[in-house]
């Protein structure tokens, strides 16, 4: 999982459109999957840090909770209904956003295409 954060970090770096779009996001955010958390801090639209979890101490301002098979399933070139999108995770009962909502709303579609970076490159690599 770590590995996977770490290759979407370098290919939002890599992305001038989604760093534009990010612009204005600096926020915490925690993804968990099952008994993994990672608390990704995003500053002017970078991932500045992923530091895995838990912690009790460490804020942040929403989270993205999901089992690790939807997640796999959410990550494929080409995701089967449900899985294409983060409230389609949520809607089949396989994902739940917690904590302000309005901040995710707010840089909906930055936060959702940053999700999407997981999924295999043009050309079928696979992210690390």
């Amino acid at each position: 999982m770590l590995e996977i954060l770490l290759t979407m970090q370098q290919r939002l770096d890599a992305s001038p459109h989604l760093l534009r779009l990010g612009k204005l996001f600096c926020e915490t955010v925690l993804i968990e999957v099952e008994d993994r958390s990672f608390y990704l801090q995003f500053r002017d639209g970078h991932l500045v840090s992923i530091t895995p979890g838990p912690s009790a101490k460490t804020p942040w301002r929403f989270a993205l909770r999901t089992d690790k098979a939807a997640l796999a399933a959410f990550w494929e070139p080409v995701p089967k209904p449900g899985f294409h999108d983060i409230f389609g995770l949520v809607k089949i009962g396989r994902g739940r956003i917690d904590g302000d909502i309005l901040a995710l709303v707010k840089n909906l579609r930055f936060f959702k295409e940053f999700m999407a970076l997981g999924r295999p490159a043009a050309g079928g690599e696979k992210p690390a």
